[in-house]
């Protein structure tokens, strides 16, 4: 009874995703998708949201990285406090993310930053800013999990082998993180595929300017296109689920190995 009572709910939770998201779909019907993906303002929200969330994927994964195995290998004081600033883009709104960004990096920085020749603030390069803001903390997670798998046994094996610990990183912890980073990596981009909230309060929501596909579905749905609204909700959601589909079978594949 207990197994059987488990299995209804679980029937139950995967039925109602399935109806909420196949509305979507039949909602869509009517959507000319030829039409919109000529569109030149579609296409110009796919192309920036592929460079930017391309971009912003790579630098969080480059600041996530050593993050990461700093907080799966070492202990010291002001951890704890040191992760949880780390996951506050997680539990707060992304606009409370955005707000303090477009403070950051408007009234207090905002005016030496352009002195230097670097503009931030309802930019293009905002929205970068914005998504590996919010994407990073995602990648971080997931790295440590990869690090903290890893039995350090092999680790100091290594090093009695007359590996430096720069060898036994890049030779052993890597290779053995693999799967874990790549899930990670993925996981933080999709993060920024879906990023809206911080986007919209740091670089502005302006035109075939600051477009991403997030703030052209917001755009289109303020005037009433709900056709072209839908249809790109639809193209995100299918990219969504696979990418979410080739990382689940990826790492069962990882584990079954």
């Amino acid at each position: 009874m207990f197994q059987v009572s488990f299995f209804i709910v679980f029937l139950f939770t995967i039925i109602f995703m399935a109806l909420i998201f196949s509305g979507l779909f039949f909602s869509g019907l009517s959507a000319s998708f030829v039409t919109i993906i000529q569109d030149p303002e579609f296409q110009f929200a796919l192309s920036f949201t592929l460079w930017t969330t391309v971009l912003a994927t790579t630098i969080a994964t480059f600041v996530s990285i050593p993050t990461s195995y700093v907080l799966s290998r070492r202990e010291f004081k002001g951890k704890a406090l040191a992760e949880a600033l780390i996951d506050i883009p997680i539990v707060l709104p992304p606009l409370v993310s955005g707000i303090a960004l477009l403070t950051f990096f408007g009234p207090l920085f905002g005016e030496s930053l352009k002195q230097m020749g670097i503009e931030v603030a309802f930019s293009k390069w905002g929205v970068v800013v914005a998504q590996t803001f919010i994407a990073t903390p995602f990648a971080i997670r997931a790295f440590k999990q990869a690090f903290d798998g890893i039995d350090t046994r092999y680790e100091h094996i290594a090093r009695t082998l007359g590996y430096t610990p720069t060898l036994v990183f890049w030779k052993v912890t890597l290779p053995m993180a693999k799967g874990g980073l790549i899930n990670g990596i993925t996981m933080a981009w999709a993060r920024t595929l879906g990023e809206f909230g911080a986007t919209a309060m740091l670089a502005g929501v302006t035109l075939m300017k600051t477009e991403t596909l997030s703030v052209a579905i917001f755009l289109k749905m303020s005037i009433g296109d709900f056709d072209f609204a839908i249809a790109i909700s639809i193209i995100m959601l299918l990219v969504a689920l696979t990418v979410l589909y080739v990382v689940k079978f990826t790492m069962r594949g990882e584990r079954s190995a």
